[in-house]
């Protein structure tokens, strides 16, 4: 079962923002108004659509700010798929404080699984061709929930890029121009990789984005990348650049990875093409919630 992250300072900060927007500083009306204290009952979450789930190790962290005394029982785990109106999981206490969460557990559940369910879709892509490319996300994450996207990513059968500016290096086009006003102007695309390489730990990936077949013949000598990014390139001109490399480098190094406007139409022609790796930011910042719902019944 895959690991999910640990609910550290961030996303319980971002636990704590949801329910402090959703409760305000009155707190929740209706339920105040509405269900005695003494009413309990269960709260059982159902998919309307089936989809790959995520997120629901957040649940017992979100109840608890609510009431200790609601208990979260999971019928289906993280990364496994469920049917149109499966049971996810069923919350059962104090009706109360049940209903006042439903809300916030829902908008984190419905959106992560919606981003596992998205990239599932991309992965079962790759998988009919036979390719064995790896479909990865990108940094285009909303602001706060990046790791828990990220993990829905990995939910999805989908693979991680960078998770910051911290843990990689990447040499796009005003990288590289500050580079040559710095090094020089005429000095290649594999000098200043190799220069950049030689300045890195041994275990920080390098990644080098290039435009053009002819860029990457240049940086194919002896470079020093990990991998190189092929922006914007057709399906065609992804076929070439894998017989370029593989014509250089026998080993399969550098990999090679896709990024910029592929979608769910042309996944698998970049996937035959040989490309090790496809990074597609609408994994993380165009998936559609999976539509999930809570029915509530007394005990």
């Amino acid at each position: 079962m895959l690991k999910p992250p640990t609910v550290d300072q961030g996303i319980a900060g971002l636990i704590e923002l949801a329910i402090a927007e959703d409760l305000g500083g009155a707190g929740d009306r209706s339920a105040k108004t509405a269900i005695p204290d003494s009413l309990q009952g269960i709260g059982c979450i159902v998919a309307r659509s089936g989809g790959v789930i995520a997120g629901t190790f957040l649940v017992p962290e979100i109840l608890r700010h609510y009431s200790t005394s609601l208990n979260w029982t999971a019928r289906v785990n993280d990364s496994q798929t469920i049917a149109p109106n499966g049971i996810v999981g069923e919350i059962a206490g104090p009706a109360a404080p049940l209903l006042s969460a439903e809300r916030v557990v829902l908008n984190f559940l419905s959106h992560l699984s919606g981003i596992a369910t998205l990239t599932s879709r991309y992965v079962a892509l790759v998988r009919q061709v036979g390719a064995k490319t790896q479909v990865c996300d990108t940094r285009k994450t909303t602001p706060g929930w990046r790791i828990l996207e990220k993990y829905a990513v990995r939910c999805g059968g989908g693979s991680n890029h960078r998770m910051g500016l911290y843990d990689g290096v990447m040499l796009k086009d005003n990288h590289l121009a500050a580079l040559r006003n710095r090094l020089g102007k005429n000095l290649s695309l594999a000098q200043l990789t190799a220069e950049v390489r030689s300045k890195l730990p041994s275990e920080i990936p390098l990644w080098l984005e290039v435009d053009t077949l002819d860029q990457l013949a240049e940086a194919l000598l002896n470079g020093g990348a990990d991998i190189i990014l092929l922006d914007n390139m057709t399906p065609e001109q992804v076929t070439r650049a894998v017989e370029m490399r593989n014509r250089h480098h026998s080993s399969g190094r550098p990999l090679l990875e896709a990024s910029g406007g592929i979608t769910l139409d042309n996944l698998a022609a970049f996937a035959a093409a040989g490309v090790d790796r496809v990074s597609i930011g609408a994994l993380t910042h165009s998936a559609p919630i999976l539509d999930l719902s809570m029915e509530f019944k007394n005990f």
